[in-house]
């Protein structure tokens, strides 16, 4: 009696409630039907399913209602997760930190030039290369 009762009112809630509550409930509740009904040997959640619910819990304030399959701790993790690996692409993306490493042909270049002009230091080849287009600093010409 108690639980008609308690869904009685649930039901009348829900009528004169949200309409867009509504749908994402029935999505959300969609959504688990499907991860319950899945063809494999043990049912595990896929990729596709916890970026649902990560999304879900971004976009709507009453997603913990309708779960049943999986708790909200979960859900938060899966979402704290999927932010963690994106800083990491984020960051990882970036070349190695330090000098760049100078081609071999460069190298070649400056020594041709030291031996053929003993007179020129530095600064003066370090022109001549930015002349000729390379870019490279003073100091690895010195070097």
């Amino acid at each position: 009696m108690l639980l008609c009762l308690r869904c009685l009112v649930g039901w009348i809630f829900r009528a004169f409630g949200s309409r867009t509550d509504l749908i994402l409930e029935n999505l959300a509740l969609r959504q688990q039907l499907l991860a319950l009904h899945a063809k494999r040997p043990r049912r595990r959640l896929t990729v596709q399913h916890k970026l649902f619910w990560a999304v879900l819990r971004k976009f709507w304030a009453r997603w913990q209602e309708p779960l049943v399959v999986v708790t909200p701790r979960t859900v938060v993790g899966w979402h704290r997760a999927g932010f963690r690996l994106y800083w990491k692409w984020l960051s990882g993306g970036r070349r190695a930190a330090g000098r760049r490493p100078v081609a071999e042909e460069i190298r070649a270049l400056i020594f041709r030039m030291i031996a053929e002009n003993p007179t020129w230091g530095a600064p003066r080849i370090h022109g001549e290369l930015l002349k000729l287009g390379f870019d490279l600093s003073e100091a690895t010409v010195s070097r």
